[in-house]
């Protein structure tokens, strides 16, 4: 048998072989398909795909149980993160970012960051918002005109002021915030001022009769010389000369205004362009606000004065008296709950005669009288033209003074509203008043209570105010 021969027998067995086989496995697939139920073979499934048998596959154990790939934070989250925990140092980066990223970043920066940071960089609301009520239990934000960060600096500015102690405590902390402030607080409300701390060589000298009559030796308080210069737009400036919480360790000198005190004040004020301006409940007696007057004379803008609930007398009236008489811009004086007796107010009813600017004047809680009542009485029926609203209620006024009230009343086109309650008018008076009320038609509102001027009065005159009120409501529409 030639080699040809020999290969094409290999060939064709080859052929059968193979013809063998796909015929069975055309077979096998045939079965397969009419049973169509028989699972694959492990052994073929594990060949064919490795990840079907767990042994196999690589197990990973991660540290946090709970990581998830869901959780894994964005990368604008992340750069916002970075940014509010280094605010402090990269704090301009803030003027950088786009809108929605500088609201998430003022949302989470930290509330006591130092104001050198803040303070003229974040205008934010929601921010000092926060800061406010972080600091404050009560946030009434109306007395500030709705301003979060004017009530947070000017509130702040009080804080360290009040808790200031002369000659002990460091000006670091007031001469940095002071600049910051200045643009920002327009109103200042001084509750209380500490006094120098006494050394203990000198608290054995001073005696207990001495402390308990008064006659201590004085401490000088706060300066506000500092303060007031570094404040161009402060408007109004409130103080009281006392310490609202000194306990078992009381002192009349906690509860004086001296006259160092008095000096330094006055000059402040006079070279400030303030427009109110309140000290109660200080003690000012008539040598100090003789003192204060002379300083303020000729205050260009000072349109408000509250010297409420101190000890000013007749010499102090007459100093108050020449203020108004001079080139004044007052509006509203209120002098309630002090000394003034019938020449004070005497001296202050001449100066209305001669005054065009006050339209409000209360003299409530003195000593007038029947002298001074009528006095000021007097007054707004020669000449005066221009006070509005006048309290004199509490001042030991009678029958007297009520016929006068009613000459007013009659006469006088621009009072609006009288208070004359707790002074003994009597029946007499009330009918007197009625009849000047029966020709009045611009008084809106009198204040009778305690009066003992009769029921039937008392009914006829407020059914007249009453019209006066309808007819104001219906011009003013």
């Amino acid at each position: 048998m030639s080699q040809s021969d020999s290969k094409d027998d290999k060939i064709g067995d080859g052929r059968k072989s193979t013809s063998r086989v796909g015929s069975g496995k055309s077979q096998a697939s045939k079965k397969s398909g009419m049973g169509g139920r028989n699972a694959p073979s492990p052994v073929t499934s594990a060949k064919d795909n490795p990840a079907a048998d767990m042994r196999n596959m690589r197990r990973v154990i991660a540290e946090d149980p709970e990581w998830s790939l869901a959780t894994v934070p964005l990368l604008v989250e992340l750069c916002v993160k970075h940014i509010v925990n280094n605010f402090e140092y990269n704090s301009k980066i803030l003027n950088k970012l786009l809108s929605k990223h500088k609201g998430k970043v003022l949302e989470k920066i930290s509330t006591s960051l130092p104001l050198k940071v803040t303070a003229t960089l974040v205008e934010d609301t929601g921010y000092w918002q926060r800061c406010c009520k972080a600091r404050w239990t009560i946030c009434d934000v109306s007395q500030y005109d709705d301003d979060w960060k004017r009530m947070f600096f000017e509130r702040n500015l009080e804080d360290i002021i009040e808790n200031f102690v002369p000659e002990k405590t460091d000006s670091t902390k007031l001469d940095e915030t002071l600049p910051l402030s200045a643009k920002f607080v327009k109103r200042l409300n001084i509750k209380q001022l500490l006094t120098p701390v006494k050394d203990e060589s000198n608290e054995d000298d001073v005696s207990d009769v001495g402390s308990d009559a008064g006659d201590g030796p004085e401490t000088d308080h706060f300066d506000f010389s500092s303060v007031l210069k570094e404040l161009p737009i402060l408007e109004e400036f409130r103080v009281t000369y006392s310490i609202k919480k000194c306990g078992m360790n009381f002192e009349w000198s906690l509860f004086q205004f001296t006259a160092r005190d008095c000096l330094l004040l006055s000059k402040c004020v006079a070279s400030s362009k303030l427009t109110k301006f309140c000290i109660h409940r200080s003690k000012v007696d008539d040598d100090k606000v003789r003192v204060f007057i002379s300083h303020i004379l000729d205050h260009p803008t000072l349109q408000e004065l509250d010297l409420s609930h101190n000890i000013i007398g007749d010499r102090g009236a007459r100093a108050i008296g020449k203020f108004l008489n001079n080139h004044s811009k007052l509006v509203k004086l209120n002098l309630c709950d002090n000394q003034i007796r019938g020449p004070g107010a005497q001296a202050i009813a001449h100066a209305l005669t001669k005054n065009k600017t006050l339209k409000c004047l209360n003299l409530r809680l003195n000593r007038m009288g029947d002298d001074g009542g009528q006095a000021l009485c007097r007054s707004l029926i020669e000449k005066n033209t221009t006070l509005e609203h006048i309290n004199i209620g509490s001042n030991d006024l009678s029958e007297q003074t009520a016929a006068m009230l009613a000459q007013v009343t009659e006469k006088n086109a621009t009072i609006r509203t009288i208070d004359i309650s707790c002074n003994k008018l009597g029946p007499d008076g009330g009918k007197q008043i009625q009849e000047g009320m029966e020709k009045n038609k611009t008084v809106i509102t009198m204040d009778l209570r305690l009066t003992e001027c009769g029921q039937e009065s008392e009914y006829c005159i407020n059914q007249i105010l009453a019209t006066n009120q309808d007819t104001d409501r219906e011009k003013n529409m």
